[in-house]
């Protein structure tokens, strides 16, 4: 089955495409996105991945990686 632009699953054929859209339109079914266009179960995954891997962590770590990000940030905006 292909993958859309945001990698949802969409219908190979033009009709099974057609189908899918009329039922969209008129309510029938609904596209699990959020507001950004993002799928709703990855943004989820994300936010369950990002407090799994800051808890493992030493707060030492997350700073460095706390300076690392501001070094950057501050870098970029020099720059514009």
């Amino acid at each position: 089955m292909p993958k859309g632009p945001k990698g949802e699953k969409r219908p190979g054929d033009v009709i099974g495409a057609a189908v899918m859209v009329a039922r969209i339109a008129t309510g029938e079914i609904q596209e699990k996105t959020t507001d950004d266009g993002k799928d709703a179960a990855a943004v989820a995954l994300g936010r369950k991945g990002g407090k799994a891997r800051a808890k493992a962590m030493t707060p030492e770590q997350r700073a460095e990686i706390a300076k690392k990000a501001a070094a950057k940030r501050w870098k970029r905006s020099k720059h514009n």
